[in-house]
């Protein structure tokens, strides 16, 4: 079964119609008819929850994610995932919560579902499912 790791930005993009929801939809789909797993740091889950919270309201963002909650497993952070979290983020220079997305597709050899390119930067160590670039920007 594929794995898929989805970043903030994909949540985000989403959740809002944003471009290249129609990708993670189609990711949704397949994740609901058990062809493939969906997955989501929650520090990632945090992110999303605070951008939506900052466009929507705090309770609409919190249901808005709710809802996902059934078919985006959300991943608990235990030390080994900070501590990859943070080779990452001292190797690649990424942000800290992109980290957190980096060590988990890692840690399940998953494809990462993302709008950032700066995920480029782990080459073909880490795979990528890059979405368009567009309006709907993390805050």
């Amino acid at each position: 079964m594929k794995i898929y790791v989805l970043d903030a930005s994909a949540v985000v993009r989403y959740l809002t119609n944003g471009a290249g929801a129609a990708k993670v939809d189609a990711l949704i789909d397949r994740g609901f008819r058990g062809e493939a797993r969906l997955s989501i740091s929650v520090v990632n889950w945090g992110e999303a929850l605070y951008s939506l919270a900052n466009m929507r309201g705090l309770n609409q963002a919190k249901a808005a994610l709710m809802a996902l909650n059934a078919l985006v497993e959300p991943v608990l952070v235990d030390e080994a995932l900070a501590e990859a979290a943070a080779a990452v983020r001292f190797h690649y220079k990424l942000g800290y919560a992109d980290c957190f997305a980096a060590a988990l597709a890692l840690r399940l050899n998953a494809t990462l579902v993302t709008t950032d390119p700066d995920f480029a930067k782990l080459g073909k160590r880490l795979k990528v499912m890059a979405l368009q670039r567009g309006s709907t920007p993390l805050r």
